[in-house]
C-alpha cells in the first residue's frame, strides 16, 4: 500500500528533544529558534530528512511551525490542526497557538517585551516575506532576527538522507506543450520585463517548466531541486546528485549537483526575477552581497501551471472518470457490508485496493482521511494503528482521498452514514450541501477571485450561525499537487479566476468531539455559455463539475432544500449514472442506480 498506518508521533519525545535544541540555542549565542514546517521549497508535502517540526514536537501537520525560547515553545497551528496538535505534542514542554489570529511577530513581541534577543532562523526554509512580516512586528523592540544554521540539523543525530529518486518524462500526450515552448513564452516575459533571468524554487514549477515528475515526496510526483531560467530558454537545474535520470533532456537544460546552486546565483547577471513569497530568504543573501539587482515578482511558471491546456482538461476529466469508477466500487462494497465489522483503516485499504484496481495509480494524492464519529471531527485527521476505530451506528464517516494518475489528480471527499443519524446531523450534512451546490451553479464576472466566491459556500452554514476553519477550496495539479497554488476558495485570496484552473469546491462542518461532515468535487473555471433568458450583457465564467460520485441522499432533509437546488443534485445524479454505468462492475452498477435515484 501508498499509506501507512504507524504512529510517527511521539509526544514523550518531544521534551528532551526541546532541551537539546535548547542548548544549541546557547552555544550559537541566540535566544530563540524558528523551526517551520516547510522545507527549501515551500512544499506541503516534505521529505523524511526535513520533517524537523515533526521531530522536534511530534506535530504531524501540513501546517504551522514551533518557535523555541528559553522559558516557552509555541507551536503555530491554523483551525485544521488545534485539536490534533493537543494530542501529538507534549502539552506540558508545547504551548498552542492560534496561528494566523496570533502573528509570530506579535507573539514574539508579548514574551520578550523589554528584551533585547536574538532569533535565529535557517534562512533556507523562511522566505523573504516571512522573515520582513516578522521583522516589521518587531520594529521599536530589541529583538532581531538573525540567519543562522539549521540548530534542529546539529541535534539530529539520525536524520534521513535528502531524496534522490529518479526523474521521469512527462509525455507531451499527458502535458499538452513541450517544455521547449513553455520555456520559449516564460523567456519572453522575461524579455518583455527586461529581466535577464528567474529563480524558480518551486518543485511543481520546475516540473511543469521541463515536464518531468519524481518519487522524491510521498503523493507528489516531483523532484526537489532549484532551477534558473534565462532570458534565452535555456535553464539550470540543480537537483541532487546520484539519481537515475530516464528523460532525454533538450541541449539548453543543464542538469547541475544542488551543491552548484549558490556559486550559479553569484554569477548572475541581474535583473534577476524572485518570488518574495516562496523564494528562500537564503537565495536574496547570495544575490545582495554579489550586488545583483533582483526583480521582486510572481514565479513565470505559477500562473501558466495553474491554467490547465485543453491536453490537461483532457487527462483530468479522464482520470476523474476513472477514479470516480473505483469510489463507486468502494461505496457499493460499503453499502453491501456489515459496517459494525469495519474500522477506518478497513476503510483506507479497500479504497486504496479499489483505486489500484485501475492498473493506472501512481500513488495516492495524499494520505486518505477516513474519519469516524468524533474523528471525523479533526479536519486533516490521519488514521494509525493507535486510533484506528471501529465503526458504530450512528456514525458519520468523513472519507477525503484522491489518486495520482499520469494524466491528472484527483481529490474528493464524500461523508458516509452507518446506520441511522440524528436530525441535528442531518441538517448540518444539508447546510453543507446547500454550500457545495451555491458554488458549483455560480456565474461570476471575470476578475473575481477566491476571496470573493469563498462566502457563497458559507452562506447556508451562516444563515445557521455555524462555519467551518479551512479554506471552501484549493487549486489542484496536472499529475502534480494536490494542493497547488496560487488561486483558492479562502478569505484571503486576491488572485484572479482564470478559465483552466482547476479548484476543489469543499465545504464542512465539524462538532468537535462529536462529528465531522465535508463534502468535495473538483471544479474547472470555464467560459460561461449565456443560460437561457440571459441577454449576454457582461462576459462572465463559470465552473464545470469533474468530480461525479453519488451524494448519500439519506442524510438530506429535503424540505431545506430549494427547487433549483433539488433540479441541481437529480441532474447530477443523473449525469453521474450515465457516465459510470457502462464503467463499474454489475454490482456497482446496480447499486449506482439505487443511489442516483433523484428526489
Amino acid at each position: 500500500m501508498f499509506q501507512t498506518f504507524t504512529n510517527t508521533a511521539d509526544p514523550t519525545r518531544g521534551p528532551a528533544r526541546l532541551d537539546r535544541l535548547r542548548r544549541a540555542m546557547g552555544l550559537k549565542g541566540v535566544d530563540g529558534f524558528i523551526v517551520p514546517r516547510a522545507d527549501a521549497h515551500q512544499g506541503e508535502y516534505v521529505a523524511a530528512c526535513d520533517a524537523r517540526l515533526a521531530w522536534v514536537t511530534g506535530f504531524t501537520g501540513s501546517a504551522g511551525f514551533c518557535i523555541a525560547l528559553k522559558d516557552v515553545a509555541g507551536i503555530f497551528v491554523d483551525g485544521r490542526y488545534r485539536v490534533q496538535v493537543r494530542e501529538q505534542a507534549d502539552m506540558d514542554a508545547f504551548t498552542p497557538v492560534d496561528w494566523p489570529e496570533v502573528q509570530p511577530g506579535d507573539w514574539l513581541r508579548d514574551h520578550l517585551e523589554g528584551q533585547k534577543a536574538r532569533i535565529g532562523f535557517d534562512p533556507w526554509l523562511h522566505t523573504k516575506s516571512e522573515i520582513e512580516k516578522i521583522e516589521k512586528a518587531l520594529e521599536g523592540t530589541q529583538v532581531a532576527l538573525v540567519p543562522t544554521d539549521n540548530l534542529v540539523d546539529q541535534i539530529w543525530e539520525d536524520r534521513p538522507a535528502p531524496p534522490s529518486g529518479k526523474v521521469i518524462e512527462q509525455p507531451l500526450e499527458y502535458a499538452g506543450q513541450s517544455s521547449l515552448a513553455k520555456r520559449g513564452e516564460l523567456a519572453d516575459e522575461l524579455l518583455a520585463k527586461g529581466q535577464k533571468s528567474a529563480v524558480l524554487t518551486l518543485s511543481d514549477s520546475i516540473a511543469w517548466l521541463l515536464n518531468i515528475r519524481g518519487n522524491d515526496i510521498p503523493c507528489i510526483p516531483v523532484v526537489q531541486g532549484f532551477a534558473i531560467l534565462n532570458d534565452d530558454a535555456s535553464v539550470q537545474f540543480f537537483a541532487t546528485e546520484g539519481r537515475a535520470v530516464e528523460v532525454k533532456f533538450d541541449a539548453d537544460i543543464d542538469l547541475q549537483p544542488i551543491g552548484a546552486l549558490s556559486a550559479a546565483l553569484a554569477k548572475l547577471e541581474g535583473p534577476v526575477r524572485v518570488d518574495r513569497a516562496t523564494a528562500p530568504f537564503a537565495i536574496w543573501q547570495i544575490l545582495t552581497d554579489r550586488k545583483i539587482q533582483i526583480d521582486w515578482a510572481d514565479d513565470p511558471a505559477i500562473l501558466p501551471k495553474a491554467q490547465k491546456n485543453p491536453t490537461e482538461l483532457k487527462g483530468a476529466r479522464q482520470a476523474h472518470l476513472r477514479d470516480a469508477a473505483a469510489v463507486v466500487e468502494f461505496l457499493a462494497w460499503f453499502n453491501a457490508s456489515d459496517k459494525n465489522a469495519l474500522t477506518e483503516i478497513d476503510l483506507v485499504t479497500r479504497l486504496e485496493e479499489k483505486r489500484r484496481a485501475s492498473n493506472a495509480l501512481m500513488d495516492i494524492s495524499f494520505e486518505t482521511i477516513a474519519g469516524a464519529g468524533p474523528n471525523g471531527a479533526i479536519m486533516h485527521y490521519r488514521v494509525t494503528k493507535g486510533t484506528n476505530r471501529q465503526l458504530e451506528d450512528g456514525n458519520l464517516v468523513v472519507l477525503d482521498s484522491g489518486g495520482q494518475y499520469r494524466d491528472g489528480t484527483t481529490d474528493i471527499t464524500r461523508t458516509l452514514r452507518v446506520g441511522d443519524v440524528g436530525e441535528d446531523e442531518k441538517r448540518c450534512f444539508t447546510r453543507v450541501l446547500q454550500g457545495m451546490i451555491a458554488l458549483s451553479r455560480t456565474y461570476f464576472p471575470r476578475g473575481r477571485t477566491g476571496r470573493d466566491l469563498d462566502p457563497i459556500a458559507r452562506y447556508p452554514l451562516w444563515a445557521a450561525h455555524q462555519d467551518f476553519n479551512h479554506g471552501t477550496g484549493h487549486g489542484v495539479g496536472a499529475y502534480l499537487s494536490v494542493h497547488e497554488g496560487p488561486a483558492r476558495f479562502n478569505h484571503i485570496s486576491d488572485i484572479e479566476l482564470l478559465p483552466g484552473m482547476i479548484l476543489s469546491n469543499e465545504p464542512g462542518y465539524y462538532r468537535n468531539g462529536s462529528f465531522g461532515i465535508r463534502l468535495e468535487n473538483l471544479v474547472v473555471v470555464q467560459e460561461a455559455e449565456t443560460p437561457a433568458g440571459g441577454d449576454g450583457e457582461r462576459d462572465m465564467l463559470n465552473f464545470e463539475t469533474l468530480t461525479y460520485v453519488p451524494i448519500d441522499t439519506t442524510l438530506i432533509v429535503t424540505d431545506m432544500l430549494s427547487g433549483d437546488e433539488r433540479d441541481w443534485l437529480n441532474a447530477y445524479h443523473a449525469k453521474t449514472l450515465e457516465m459510470l454505468k457502462d464503467h463499474v462492475t454489475d454490482a456497482a452498477s446496480q447499486w449506482l442506480q439505487t443511489a442516483c435515484a433523484p428526489i
